[in-house]
């Protein structure tokens, strides 16, 4: 319920203030972009302790 709110806000705020829209998707795209740079790291990290060829076969990429 309360997602729903935010989500009925935010369009409403849109609507009002169409900027803000682009914003929001620069916001967005930011936070993806931190986010699989921090899954990376990690997954590189595991791989670097892991001996196990499983691991290393699925996390090489």
């Amino acid at each position: 319920m309360v997602l729903g709110i935010m989500f009925l806000l935010a369009g409403i705020l849109i609507a009002v203030y169409p900027p803000l829209l682009s914003l929001i998707i620069a916001a967005v795209l930011i936070v993806l972009g931190v986010v699989s740079i921090y899954i990376g790291y990690q997954l590189k990290k595991i791989d670097r302790k892991s001996g196990d060829p499983f691991i290393d076969f699925f996390f090489r990429f």
